[in-house]
C-alpha cells in the first residue's frame, strides 16, 4: 500500500541533503591531517593505479558512492546518474533506505534502475537498524531487497539521534547485537553497518565484531547532518520539540577522521564516509586505515545535474586521489598505506587517547 509520507520524507531528504543548513559545523577532522610531501617525487599519476579490493570484490578506486536516495520517482534519474558513475570509473555504490520500496512496491523502480546502469559495480543494499530490531528482515524480506537491486552488499545504517529527532521517528533501542547476529547469519551476502552522521566507537565496533559483519561505514560527524535535516524539516511541521532536540545534539558525534581511528584496531574493512568533498580529503581518510571513501553531498549535487557531471565530478576526485598518491612518491594503494601523516588538533587528542586505551587506559 502507497504511503505519500514515506515518498515526501524520502524526497525532502535529497533536497535538504544539498542545502547548506544540512551540513555540520563540526569539522570531519581533514584539516588535522597532513600527508607529508615529497618534494621531487618520481611518480606520474597516470601512473597511479587505485585498484581496491572490498569484501572480494575488485574496484578500479577506492571509492563508495554513499547510500543516498530512493523512494521517490523524482530521485529515479537521481540514481540513474549515480549508478552511470559508478559503473564509468568502477566505483562501489549504496542506495538509500529501501524500507519505503517494500511499504511501496511500485517504488522499487528508484532503487533497481541503479543495477541496469551500473550491471559491473559493486552495489550494496540498504535497511534500517529500526526494521532489524523489530523483525521486519525476515529470510523472505531480505531475498526482496537483495533482489530488488541485485545487491552484492546490504548494509544497516544506524541512526538512532535521527530517530529520536525525526517526527515519525520510532526507535526502542536494545537487543541490536543479537539481532544483527541473527541477519548476519542469515543472509546470502556480506552484511555492513553504517552510521549516518555521529561515527562509530571502538566498543560497538568490537561487540559487532563478535555479530560477524563484514565492514563498518563510519559515518562520522563533519559532512551531511541528518540531524539538522530533521530539525528542519520539525520546524517546518511546527514541531517544536524536534527541532529543539536537533539544535541542542547537532554537534553529537564522532568527526569521521577520529571514527576512522576509533574503528581501525577491528581489522574490519572501514568505509569512511562524512565530509569527504576532494580527492585530497579521501587521501587523508585511506591514509588513517580506510579501504575506501564514501562519497555523498558532493556527487549528489552533480547528479542531480545529469548522469555527464556525475561521472566528470567523480573522474575529478579520483584524479585528485591519484594525484595525493603521486605527490607522496606512491604508485598504488599499498605503498600509500606505508606512509604515515602527520596529526595535529582534535585528531592526534583522539589517536593520543587510542594509544592509551590500547595500553589499557581508561576510557
Amino acid at each position: 500500500m502507497s504511503d505519500p509520507s514515506i515518498r515526501q520524507r524520502k524526497l525532502d531528504h535529497v533536497a535538504l541533503a544539498m542545502s547548506d543548513a544540512a551540513v555540520s559545523t563540526r569539522d570531519p577532522g581533514w584539516s588535522d591531517v597532513t600527508l607529508v610531501p615529497v618534494t621531487l617525487p618520481e611518480t606520474n599519476p597516470d601512473d597511479v593505479d587505485l585498484a581496491a579490493t572490498f569484501l572480494d570484490f575488485d574496484l578500479q578506486a577506492p571509492v563508495f558512492i554513499a547510500g543516498m536516495t530512493g523512494g521517490h520517482p523524482d530521485v529515479e534519474k537521481i540514481n540513474a546518474a549515480l549508478a552511470t558513475a559508478a559503473q564509468t570509473h568502477g566505483a562501489a555504490m549504496g542506495v538509500g533506505s529501501q524500507r519505503a520500496a517494500l511499504v511501496d512496491p511500485d517504488l522499487v523502480p528508484s532503487y533497481a534502475i541503479v543495477r541496469r546502469h551500473a550491471p559491473d559495480a559493486f552495489i550494496c543494499g540498504n535497511i534500517g537498524i529500526s526494521q532489524v530490531l523489530e523483525g521486519e528482515t525476515g529470510t523472505d524480506v531480505m531475498r526482496r531487497l537483495i533482489d530488488m537491486i541485485e545487491a552484492d552488499a546490504m548494509a544497516v545504517h544506524i541512526n538512532v539521534l535521527q530517530e529520536l529527532v525525526q517526527p515519525e521517528g520510532d526507535i526502542k533501542p536494545g537487543g541490536a547485537y543479537d539481532a544483527l547476529g541473527e541477519l548476519v547469519a542469515k543472509s546470502p551476502v556480506p552484511i555492513i553497518v553504517k552510521e549516518t552522521g555521529c561515527g562509530f566507537d571502538r566498543v560497538t565496533a568490537n561487540r559487532l565484531l563478535e555479530t560477524g559483519i563484514a565492514a563498518i561505514d563510519v559515518g562520522g560527524m563533519g559532512g551531511t547532518s541528518f540531524t539538522l535535516i530533521e530539525g528542519i524539516r520539525a520546524a517546518t511541521a511546527d514541531d517544536q520539540r524536534g527541532a529543539r532536540l536537533a539544535q541542542t545534539f547537532s554537534t553529537w558525534g564522532i568527526p569521521t577522521a577520529c571514527s576512522v581511528l576509533e574503528v581501525r584496531e577491528t581489522g574490519l574493512p572501514i568505509i569512511a564516509t562524512g565530509g569527504i568533498s576532494d580527492g585530497l580529503q579521501a587521501a587523508k581518510a585511506l591514509s588513517l586505515g580506510a579501504h575506501l571513501v564514501g562519497i555523498g553531498r558532493k556527487i549528489l549535487a552533480a547528479a542531480v545535474d545529469g548522469p555527464e557531471a556525475a561521472v566528470e565530478e567523480l573522474g575529478l576526485i579520483i584524479e585528485e586521489i591519484k594525484i595525493s598518491l603521486a605527490l607522496s612518491d606512491c604508485r598504488n594503494l599499498e605503498e600509500f598505506a606505508a606512509r604515515q601523516p602527520v596529526l595535529s588538533g582534535q585528531v592526534a587528542l583522539w589517536q593520543a587517547r587510542d594509544k592509551n586505551l590500547n595500553k589499557g587506559g581508561a576510557d
